[in-house]
């Protein structure tokens, strides 16, 4: 695969030459939220074909972006995982991530896919530190089929997938909720008033969501 050039010698296009082509930011997104095996990528980036995902993860090992690995046991299979590099991609995606929810997001359209394990890189981008001071507690999410947590630390987070050892809240919620936390149509807390999810645990900690995660208001980027 040839790899087109911005050919200045600007940071900005430095960066856009090596992740800016189609598909490319989606991958890291994808890897952000920790090691993924190739059938995974595939089936969360529908529209990318076999060839074409196999040209974008060859081009970010080349570059320093992600390597191979193999994961641990019981599941030993191939995988990939992004390097020191990749990962201080996160801040920028999540920015645009941010950016996105306040600018470009309005209700899902027909031929849009949706998959739950977006809601991670979601919640990441909507975390008000400010607000998780002092809290260390672990929220577990099981959204449709997928199953994550998050781990608060004193104003600090970390995401992973899978479920927690031992979870101080469980939310339970189908995907619809998250489709229309994405839209701006709704709160979690609407979501667990109307029946949309369940949650068990700590009941002060539960409360302590609405706080820590905060959805950016919508704008009009038309009639800005």
């Amino acid at each position: 695969m040839d790899q087109r050039s911005y050919h200045q010698f600007c940071a900005t296009a430095r960066t856009l030459d090596l992740v800016g082509d189609r598909w490319t930011l989606l991958l890291v997104r994808e890897l952000l939220t920790g090691p993924r095996r190739f059938g995974d990528l595939q089936a969360s980036l529908r529209g990318l074909g076999t060839g074409l995902l196999s040209a974008r993860l060859k081009h970010l090992e080349r570059e320093g972006l992600a390597r191979k690995i193999t994961l641990p046991p019981p599941a030993r299979t191939p995988a990939y995982a992004l390097t020191e590099a990749g990962e201080e991609l996160g801040p920028a995606v999540l920015a645009l991530a941010r950016w996105g929810m306040r600018w470009a997001m309005g209700e899902r359209r027909a031929d849009e896919t949706f998959h739950a394990g977006w809601v991670v890189l979601g919640l990441r981008s909507c975390f008000v530190p400010q607000a998780a001071a002092g809290v260390r507690a672990t929220y577990e999410f099981r959204v449709g089929d997928e199953v994550f947590h998050i781990d608060v630390d004193d104003g600090a987070i970390d995401t992973v997938h899978g479920p927690a050892r031992r979870p101080d809240v469980v939310v339970t919620a189908d995907e619809e909720l998250f489709v229309r936390l994405g839209e701006g149509s709704t709160t979690l807390a609407a979501g667990l008033a109307d029946g949309g999810a369940s949650a068990s645990g700590d009941a002060a900690l539960l409360r302590k969501l609405g706080e820590m995660f905060v959805r950016p208001p919508m704008g009009d980027r038309l009639g800005a």
